[in-house]
């Protein structure tokens, strides 16, 4: 069945022209002449008319009235019309009403509804500005929000949020959020290809990791899907059909952490929706990351996806607005860090796979690594998620803090330790303190591994070191890194072979092992606020 509504609103006529009641014909108009003449009393059955020559019979009321001067007759009629006037009650005029036909069948044909047209008006709530520029794919539809908040509700926000210009409005004029445009993103200052790779040159790069970064973005963006995400499966990509080997395992369908870890890269270079040559690439992955995020009311991950994904999307989501400034990705980027704080283990402090499961130190760092990126571009961040984060390092954590484990303090791992050291210096630790430095140390005999996702947090912290020890740790990632992309057929700019054993390495495959050493190569430039030096002098904001 269909229904339309009528343009043409049926009106009620007002009482004044309502027809005569039933049985009551209403007396004919006549002119002021006519009313003198016109008898006030017609004949009466009971006394009938003789004709002939015989007696009439006249009552006593006619003969009075023929008796009458014309003036009386005509004031008596008007009192009369008055006082009939008077007794008329007139009804409320009624409202217009909107008519809505439906058509479904014969029977259907003449059967409408009539609903009163008259709505209360709507109040106006103010929303986060909805990403109007960015392309919205068939898929999904882009619609704002208005963020609502309720303690006992994984899908609703911890902390009251309006979404307004508050990371330009409060940022000092000297910070970071001023500065971030003028080292990659729309600032220009600085930007491009020139001082990319002076800092590049500065920190121990060079054209060769500049080009090694650019095959990889290259490959990335050819595997990128129709509606603007990406897969670990590369038979779901059309432009690969699955020429490239390496598609995840278990993490194959996880389309939200598959398009994060491939933007991730785009960043790390500078290029965003807005800046680069990138512009569209970005501007797709990025919409198709806000539109999860926004129809999930924070959740970014579906049945496919968990906490991990949750993560990486803040992360790429908080970055891309630190770059940008971009403020319409204000709202659904605070929408995702608020489900992160709301889905911490409210006991123990920490994340896992699942919203409020006892944590492990693999899914904090990603979670930590996306609240410090918001926190820097002056989003929201609840103090009491920070601290109950600490308590959760502090239970994993073993030698004074300079070893860390998965769940608990019984084993700790190079990788892990790792991890839970960045968390640290994150969350406020300093260089110089006693457990960073026994970390390093750590570290850095173990040197950098087949396991990429190692690599990456120890990468991390050995530039935030600086000095000697991220000069030794840089030459020998670098070459590891150089020697083993491919440049095989499709797979060409990408990595895979010789780290696929890692940690997350067969569930996710060769675009996760590409996106994690692609960052590597990228710790040069500082593009990404997470890699600034900044971003380990201060504590979290408050």
């Amino acid at each position: 069945m269909s229904s339309r509504i009528d343009p043409h609103p049926v009106k009620q006529p007002p009482a004044a022209a309502l027809p005569p009641a039933p049985n009551q014909p209403p007396a004919p108009l006549l002119p002021p002449q006519a009313i003198a003449k016109a008898p006030l009393l017609a004949p009466s059955s009971a006394h009938p008319a003789h004709g002939g020559d015989g007696d009439r019979s006249v009552g006593l009321t006619t003969t009075a009235v023929k008796q009458a001067p014309a003036w009386a007759i005509s004031m008596l009629v008007h009192v009369v019309a008055l006082l009939s006037m008077a007794l008329v009650v007139n009804e409320p005029p009624k409202k217009e009403v909107a008519r809505i036909i439906t058509s479904g069948g014969a029977e259907a044909d003449n059967e409408f509804t009539d609903f009163e047209d008259e709505l209360p008006e709507q109040p106006q709530i103010g929303v986060p500005e909805p990403l109007a520029d960015i392309p919205v794919t068939a898929e999904v539809a882009v619609t704002p929000v208005a963020v609502t908040t309720n303690a006992d509700d994984l899908d609703a926000a911890p902390l009251a949020v309006e979404f307004t210009d508050f990371g330009t409005e409060t940022a000092p004029a000297s910070d970071m959020m001023e500065t971030i445009g003028a080292l990659g993103g729309t600032g220009g200052g600085l930007g491009g290809r020139a001082q990319a790779a002076k800092l590049a040159a500065a920190s121990g790069g060079g054209s060769d990791t500049e080009q090694a970064v650019d095959r990889s973005l290259t490959w990335i963006a050819i595997h990128q899907l129709p509606d603007g995400g990406w897969s670990f499966d590369f038979k779901d990509c059309p432009s690969c059909g699955g020429r490239c080997s390496g598609s995840g395992g278990s993490r194959a369908k996880d389309r939200t952490g598959a398009t994060a870890m491939a933007l991730l890269p785009f960043l790390g270079r500078g290029y965003t929706h807005r800046e680069g040559p990138y512009k569209a690439t970005v501007e797709k992955g990025i919409a198709f990351l806000a539109q999860r995020v926004v129809a999930g009311k924070g959740r970014a991950y579906d049945r496919y996806g968990n906490l991990y994904s949750q993560g990486l999307a803040g992360i790429a989501l908080s970055e891309c607005y630190a770059m940008s400034q971009d403020n319409r990705l204000a709202g659904p980027t605070q929408l995702a860090l608020n489900f992160i704080m709301q889905a911490q283990d409210p006991v123990g402090g920490g994340w896992r796979y699942e919203p409020r499961q006892p944590g492990d130190t693999s899914a904090v760092g990603w979670q930590i690594m996306a609240l410090k990126s918001g926190n820097m571009a002056y989003l929201q961040v609840n103090p009491l998620t920070v601290k109950k984060a600490v308590d959760f390092l502090n239970s994993v954590e073993s030698q004074s803090g300079a070893r860390y484990g998965y769940t608990d303090n019984s084993r700790f791992t190079p990788g892990l330790t790792a991890v839970g050291l960045l968390c640290r210096m994150y969350l406020g630790w300093k260089k110089d303190n006693p457990a960073i430095q026994d970390g390093v140390t750590y570290l850095a005999k173990t040197g950098p591994t087949a396991d990429l996702y190692y690599d990456y947090y120890a990468t991390q912290i050995m530039h935030h070191m600086e000095g000697d020890v991220w000069i030794s740790w840089n030459k020998r990632m670098k070459d590891r890194l150089l020697t083993a992309q491919s440049n095989k057929d499709h797979e060409a700019g990408s990595w895979h072979q010789g780290f696929d054993k890692g940690h997350a390495a067969e569930s996710a495959g060769r675009l996760y092992c590409t996106s994690l050493a692609t960052m590597i190569l990228e710790v040069y430039y500082r593009h990404l606020p997470i890699y600034r030096t900044q971003v380990v002098d201060e504590e979290f904001k408050e």
